[in-house]
């Protein structure tokens, strides 16, 4: 049974800025609080089950904080998890829903901890808990920021090929200066790293209906790999128009898709081939797995999205979740690089081997998340720290 629950906000090794055209992704200044990542311990029957979870905003789509995510656990879901079976997955997800429905970056960290006891307890990885392995290797995406200079863009694409070898990349859309801008940022980009990498377009809901059909028609000829959430989320006709008249090139939904209704009717609306699941976005792997259902049963393909900065858990956690996923319903590649040594060193891992090997990676097989905490570096980088210990 679970008997504690302790809550850290972690400094990052790093500030990452990007630019999107739905907002800043800002880790945030050093000791500040806002933009750093929640990491979990959930103790139950001495097991230890730990997960990680850096909530985007603010600026971005996702309306978690750190302090929301905190309270959250410490008022509401952690009382709630006192005394329970880590086991009992459905019984506390039902708790939850009563409780606090929202606030999926607070119950994807809790989700992913529970999953991290679970498979500790019986010396599986989580994998072997949630379908087993199908991918023992994943294929990697790499995001490549807006930028007004579009050297900024080419150095840090050319970067992920040449250093990495990654053959995925995505290119954030829609900035201050319209679509066509768009298109000749793709153009030069294209250009810089060959025909043979996939190029994705992820406008972050900065396009109309117009501007998307515009500039597939143009980009499309130069090789466009597929069209990440073009429109508003709430736009799903819009969508299936898009969809529609896209030349064939696959439409994933991003922001789109928060929770399984999303996804049931992105399905029944026919508005797009794939679902980028993010595990903060949607509530963790037990979620995940529920829409990877729909999906599939839906004839709709499954991307695994988040950065997850400098966080070897947090990667861990969407690779584990990736590797259940059948290949031939899996689309493009994951996007989790960030977390595995690619910008800075995850310095609460420790010995960890989970890094990038030519433009992929290898599933941890450890138990649980497979990765290991070094407890002394958390005591060093933790902000914040609180526990729960009753039931309430």
């Amino acid at each position: 049974m679970i008997d504690r629950i302790e809550i850290f906000v972690t400094e990052l090794p790093l500030r990452l800025q990007r630019t999107f055209s739905s907002g800043s992704y800002d880790t945030g200044p050093p000791k500040e609080l806002l933009g750093k990542p929640v990491f979990v311990k959930i103790y139950a029957d001495g097991v230890v089950g730990c997960a990680q979870i850096r909530p985007i905003s603010p600026g971005h789509f996702v309306a978690d904080t750190v302090h929301s995510m905190v309270a959250a656990i410490t008022d509401i879901y952690g009382p709630n998890l006192i005394g329970r079976d880590i086991f009992d997955i459905e019984a506390i997800t039902e708790a939850f829903d009563l409780r606090l429905a929202e606030n999926p970056a607070a119950r994807a960290v809790l989700d992913i901890a529970l999953h991290d006891a679970m498979g500790k307890a019986l010396g599986l990885p989580i994998h072997k808990l949630i379908g087993g392995c199908c991918q023992p290797v994943i294929p990697l995406e790499w995001s490549v920021s807006l930028a007004d200079d579009i050297n900024v863009m080419i150095a840090e694409a050319r970067r992920a090929v040449e250093e990495f070898g990654i053959k995925v990349l995505c290119l954030k859309a829609a900035g201050k200066d319209g679509w066509q801008r768009d298109v000749a940022n793709f153009e030069a980009v294209r250009k810089a790293v060959g025909s043979e990498i996939i190029i994705g377009v992820d406008p972050n809901t900065g396009w109309t209906v117009a501007d998307t059909i515009s500039a597939v028609r143009r980009i499309s000829p130069m090789g466009l790999g597929y069209l990440e959430q073009p429109i508003d989320r709430r736009d799903l006709r819009g969508l299936a128009e898009i969809r529609a008249q896209s030349q064939g090139v696959p439409l994933m939904a991003d922001e789109s898709l928060f929770s399984i209704q999303d996804a049931i009717a992105l399905a029944e609306t026919r508005a797009v081939d794939v679902f980028c699941i993010k595990l903060y976005k949607i509530g963790g792997l037990s979620v995940a797995r529920k829409i990877s259902a729909i999906a599939d049963a839906s004839g709709i393909q499954i991307n695994c999205g988040g950065l997850a900065v400098a966080s070897q858990f947090e990667a861990a956690a969407s690779a584990q979740f990736c590797a259940s996923v059948r290949a031939k319903k899996t689309f493009g590649a994951a996007e989790f690089v960030f977390g595995l040594n690619a910008l800075a060193h995850d310095p609460l891992a420790a010995n960890s081997d989970f890094n990038i090997r030519d433009g992929a990676v290898a599933v941890p097989t450890r138990p649980g998340l497979g990765i290991t905490l070094d407890e002394k570096a958390l005591e060093r980088l933790t902000l914040k720290q609180l526990a729960v210990t009753q039931k309430r």
